[in-house]
């Protein structure tokens, strides 16, 4: 099978097509690389260097690929910068998306694998988050991507196109080629292990009042090669669905900042700040849907392995894809 990975230059996308052609796919591989890193593309994929903004060279793409699935990495993924810019987000997430779909349908694919968010849902009303709870997001980012998941259900309807909508929360950990270097770095882990890399002084934790244990925020933390498995196995799904996807467990702040610690030996300094805006204190995801349709279960439900696969890299690759 021949799949598009769009966006898969960037952290999620690069291993989802480490893991295609591990297992045998042929792979191509379209990214703008104003996120992504053209070290992190696979040297045994075809890569296209373009943007979906740009309507007639995705038309294009699609035609010259002609892929029988593609895999949908490629949004803007900050949420606070969705609160300062949302027009960005809007055009990137839904207009951007709404050319790659019709380019899908010009060629004849009609399969899709869809990297949407548990932002569609916002503050959530019991955790973990099973599919059944109300989604009501609370940044232009969450909306962008409940919207798409919105038009890919009556492209479904419409156009006979099979979509799998994939939401997770906290993708983390590296493979032995690729790892996460972000341009501008928001996730937890990279940032404390730049403080055992020396590259930066302190990890600030924001907020030790929640109701929690140890007073920090909870996250659900999924190792990458999980995630990336979850995406292998959508493609074969017999029918459109929506899947909530996490490990079911869950790790404060303080946990994180000790596991890492411990995997790199590291004195990490941690700084005690003010909450920020907005951060709910409990973020799981239930995955159990996703476990009995198809048939996924991770692998790594273990923090250390996560943060252990994401220090090899970082140890190997200090200053990341180094562009």
């Amino acid at each position: 099978m021949k799949i598009l990975v769009v966006g898969g230059a960037g952290y999620i996308g690069s291993i989802c097509a480490e893991l295609l052609l591990d297992e045998g796919y042929e792979v191509a591989i379209l990214d703008n690389l104003t996120e992504g890193h053209r070290a992190a593309v696979d040297s045994r994929a075809y890569f296209i260097e373009g943007d979906l903004a740009d309507r007639e060279q995705t038309m294009a793409t699609l035609r010259a690929v002609k892929p029988e699935a593609v895999m949908h990495f490629a949004a803007s993924a900050l949420v606070g910068e969705s609160m300062q810019n949302p027009s960005k987000y809007f055009r990137n997430n839904i207009c951007s998306g709404l050319n790659l779909l019709d380019a899908m349908l010009a060629a004849d694919c009609r399969r899709i694998v869809f990297s949407s968010t548990c932002a569609t849902f916002g503050p959530p009303e019991r955790v973990p988050i099973d599919e059944s709870q109300p989604q009501h997001p609370i940044n232009p980012y969450g909306e962008s991507k409940l919207a798409f998941e919105k038009i890919l259900y009556w492209y479904g309807e419409i156009y006979g196109l099979r979509f799998v909508a994939l939401r997770y929360f906290n993708a983390a950990g590296a493979s032995n080629k690729f790892g996460e270097d972000h341009r501008t770095e928001t996730h937890l882990i990279p940032n404390v292990l730049k403080v055992a890399l020396g590259q930066k002084a302190q990890v600030d934790i924001f907020g030790t009042d929640y109701d929690t244990p140890d007073g920090t925020c909870i996250r659900d933390y999924i190792h990458i090669l999980d995630l990336s498995r979850a995406h292998i196995l959508a493609l074969n799904a017999e029918r459109s669905a929506y899947y909530n996807l996490g490990t079911g467990g869950g790790s404060s702040v303080r946990e994180v900042i000790d596991t890492c610690r411990h995997v790199t030996g590291a004195d990490i300094p941690a700084i005690e700040k003010p909450r920020r805006p907005g951060d709910p204190p409990r973020l799981i995801a239930a995955s159990e849907k996703i476990k009995r349709e198809l048939g996924w279960h991770p692998r790594f439900e273990n923090l250390e392995a996560i943060v252990s696969s994401a220090w090899k890299w970082h140890q190997k690759f200090p200053h990341g894809y180094g562009d």
